[in-house]
């Protein structure tokens, strides 16, 4: 039996500045109910074009027939993919990945940070959050991005606020935009964040991450409550 199933394109839409939504149709494969934990990524392929991972982000569901996906422009397939038409076919493997322990929040807290298409995966926590918002204490997200029309799923925001999800968006280049809003990196913003019962999800650069840790190792978080999805 093959690692491999083919899956079909359903939709290929644009998401924010240089960011594109692919949405996969995997009904029928046995890759149905095989993507269990937020956080979790997928290998995609095309024929003569390669392989590469991708975090879903769509939230886990048994009987979802669709995976959907956040690509940045810059490598060989993620450029391939963007150019696809609906009914085209991808090659998909089963989620790989230990994802993000949401389990570990339950009662708590809970923390977010994403850069760029980082909130990828940290929306498929959202997602997973929003169906028992009642069991999780504050949350907040600190979504950052180069310019304010590089923010993906913006249409989505309001609705995560709407769930008592607080959300703080910060700009890093605002350049001429007029954005009225915070400008630098997430990291920059936590000065006064609480940290005391609390689990923290971080996805995006390297240098993002590591610099998230260390501030919030700074405000008191022990490490242990600090989780990447890999």
């Amino acid at each position: 039996m093959t690692d491999w199933h083919p899956t079909t394109v359903a939709a290929v839409l644009p998401a924010a500045e240089d960011l594109t939504e692919l949405i996969l149709d995997i009904g029928g494969t046995p890759l149905v109910g095989t993507h269990r934990t937020p956080g979790q990524y997928v290998r995609l392929a095309l024929p003569e074009v390669g392989e590469s991972l991708f975090a879903i982000a769509s939230p886990p569901e048994p009987f979802s027939t669709r995976w959907e996906f956040l690509l940045k422009g810059g490598g060989p397939l993620s450029d391939a993919l963007i150019q696809l038409k609906p009914g085209a076919t991808v090659r998909s493997k089963r989620p790989e990945g230990r994802g993000f322990p949401l389990p570990l929040a339950r009662g708590r807290n809970v923390l977010l940070f994403a850069t760029g298409s980082g909130i990828s995966p940290i929306r498929s926590v959202i997602a997973s959050i929003r169906a028992e918002r009642a069991v999780y204490g504050r949350v907040t997200l600190y979504f950052g991005a180069r310019t304010p029309q590089a923010f993906a799923y913006e249409d989505e925001l309001q609705h995560w606020q709407a769930s008592d999800i607080r959300v703080v968006r910060t700009v890093s280049q605002p350049g001429a935009s007029g954005w009225q809003g915070l400008t630098g990196y997430v990291q920059a913003h936590l000065s006064e964040e609480p940290v005391e019962d609390t689990v923290a999800f971080v996805c995006g650069q390297s240098g993002m991450v590591q610099e998230v840790i260390e501030a919030l190792r700074t405000r008191g978080l022990p490490r242990e409550a600090i989780h990447l999805n890999y």
